[in-house]
């Protein structure tokens, strides 16, 4: 075992498409989804010790600290005891998988610590847990068990907003009208540079975008604000919301739109950062 702390990022998760192409006689809905990473996010560390979480950061308030948080439940799934620290920067319940990276840091962290071997099913965390332990651009379909890493994608310029409201996942399932919608296509397409990738993504869908709205209409709100903004060629809503992302030609046009909307809106959460 390592005598040094261990620390691994937990990137915010950002959906840039989501189909819902099924659902199973479970109820679990089948999923097809392009996701992609952040260059912002929680940290974990780990440290030889008695099991115990400690939660810091900016976002720190109201995160458990018991055994629902899904961090020590990654611990007691790759069987280890550490004393761990969470580094809370990413608003909960907000479509960007902080709870499900959060937990794929920490088993990556322990993993480092203790030599430990990675579950191998880690869905049994959340299903977003899978592509969030691989923490690189990929396809995830079926519940969130398939996950198929994409050899290159264009760096994306990009804005995220939150309006500080967290919405339930299972409240906007129930919201859905039609659960059998097209996937996208078989073969993805090479994209050479961020532009042919911002217009192909103009063609796809994020199908919990309208149940989303009607559960939490500010959302639209977040999507028309994006919208206005200079520069933006495209804005959508992450996993089931709220928070919601802008796409932007370059990291000056990203920031200065950050710049506005704090301004603007001092209430809500905003972040400009690259997702590759």
């Amino acid at each position: 075992m390592q005598s040094r702390p261990i620390t691994e990022p937990a990137p915010a998760k950002v959906n840039l498409t989501l189909h819902v192409t099924g659902r199973r006689a479970d109820g679990y809905h089948l999923l097809d989804s392009l996701v992609v990473f952040a260059d912002i996010g929680d940290r974990v560390t780990v440290r030889p010790g008695v099991s115990h979480l400690r939660i810091t950061g900016p976002m720190s308030a109201g995160v458990p600290e018991g055994p629902e948080n899904l961090v020590l439940r990654a611990a007691a799934l790759i069987g280890a005891e550490a004393d761990i620290t969470l580094d809370k920067h990413l608003p909960a319940a907000a479509g960007i998988g902080g709870g499900s990276s959060d937990a794929a840091a920490c088993l990556r962290a322990l993993a480092r610590l203790t030599g430990a071997r990675l579950p191998d099913d880690v869905a049994s965390l959340g299903a977003d847990v899978p592509v969030c332990l691989l923490a690189r651009a990929a396809r995830m379909r079926g519940i969130g068990e398939e996950v198929t890493p994409l050899a290159r994608l264009p760096v994306l310029h990009a804005v995220l907003v939150n309006p500080r409201i967290a919405v339930s996942t299972p409240a906007i399932f129930k919201r859905l009208v039609r659960r059998d919608n097209p996937p996208m296509p078989a073969r993805l397409p090479g994209w050479h540079t961020a532009e042919n990738l911002i217009h192909w993504l103009a063609t796809q869908r994020n199908d919990l975008e309208e149940p989303a709205i009607a559960e939490a209409p500010v959302i639209a709100n977040v999507l028309q604000e994006l919208l206005a903004t200079a520069g933006c060629a495209i804005a959508r809503m992450s996993g089931s919301g709220a928070t919601c992302f802008g796409l932007y030609p370059d990291a000056q046009a990203a920031q200065q739109t950050a710049d506005a909307l704090r301004r603007d809106h001092p209430d809500w959460w905003v972040m400009p950062t690259r997702l590759s």
